[in-house]
């Protein structure tokens, strides 16, 4: 496997400003990136006040504004992408992330662990946790608050994960001091995507707080962004550093013990 450069995109979204929103990302997007991975509900905002009005402005896979945006640059570019989108399938709605390879096909995550009052606007996540290859590499996606539950970045790192692409929109601080645990006790990268700006559509205000990043197996953040402004991160990773044997005569999966552990 070869060395790649990665991105995490940070922006910050005017609510429902949907194709203004898109155009803005896909501008922030590095040129010669092979992957590059933009925040959670990048097309629309995050704040809705209803389900009827997140229906608005859901869209479908893979033939929506933004997914037609997102395949289309990819294939212009020849970068994949992730990003993250208001599904809508059928009756339901979903917090999804595309991704967008350059040959023109493309896969869906739908968020399992769902924050605070999205669980009064999406289904769950009936995906599961897949690896997808990806420039080469096994990719696996999370959305945002996925990043609490250790056992979906050890799903997919058990899968094949080399990578790890999280779009997200956090409100809470703790994140981007977790993210580096999930990849060292998974020997995987991690790239996070979030957002910067304020939304107060509803009663409670809430603040994104940013600091997008690039981690290594090794928990070092290779590349990062402020909390307050829209920006890039690029890294240039090595996939064979997400190799599990640790030392000599220990192996990250020989040496788990199943038989003891009680999830």
């Amino acid at each position: 496997m070869s060395r790649l450069t990665v991105a995490a995109v940070q922006t910050s979204p005017a609510f429902g400003e949907v194709a203004a929103n898109v155009a803005a990302a896909l501008a922030a997007v590095p040129a010669a990136c092979d992957l590059a991975v933009l925040p959670e509900l990048f097309s629309t905002g995050y704040q809705f006040r209803s389900r009827d009005e997140a229906f608005q402005l859901a869209e479908t896979l893979p033939d929506g504004p933004a997914c037609t945006a997102l395949r289309e640059r990819a294939a212009d570019s020849g970068t994949t992408l992730v990003a993250g989108l208001c599904e809508r399938n059928g009756e339901r709605l979903y917090n999804s992330a595309l991704l967008a390879r350059p040959d023109g096909s493309w896969e869906r995550y739908r968020k399992v662990h769902l924050f605070w009052d999205e669980k009064e606007i999406f289904a769950p996540g009936d995906l599961g946790f897949a690896v997808h290859e990806a420039c080469g590499i096994g990719v696996g996606m999370l959305i945002c608050f996925d990043w609490i539950f250790p056992e979906a970045a050890r799903t997919l790192a058990l899968a094949g994960a080399v990578l790890l692409a999280h779009p997200a929109n956090l409100v809470l601080p703790h994140c981007p001091r977790s993210m580096p645990v999930r990849c060292i006790e998974n020997r995987v990268y991690a790239v996070t995507a979030d957002r910067v700006g304020r939304e107060q559509r509803t009663a409670m205000p809430l603040v994104f707080i940013g600091r997008s990043q690039v981690i290594s197996p090794e928990g070092e953040r290779l590349a990062g962004c402020d909390g307050e402004h829209p920006g890039v991160a690029v890294a240039d990773i090595d996939p064979a550093r997400t190799d599990k044997q640790i030392t000599p005569r220990n192996h990250l999966w020989r040496d788990r013990r199943p038989d003891l552990y009680r999830l």
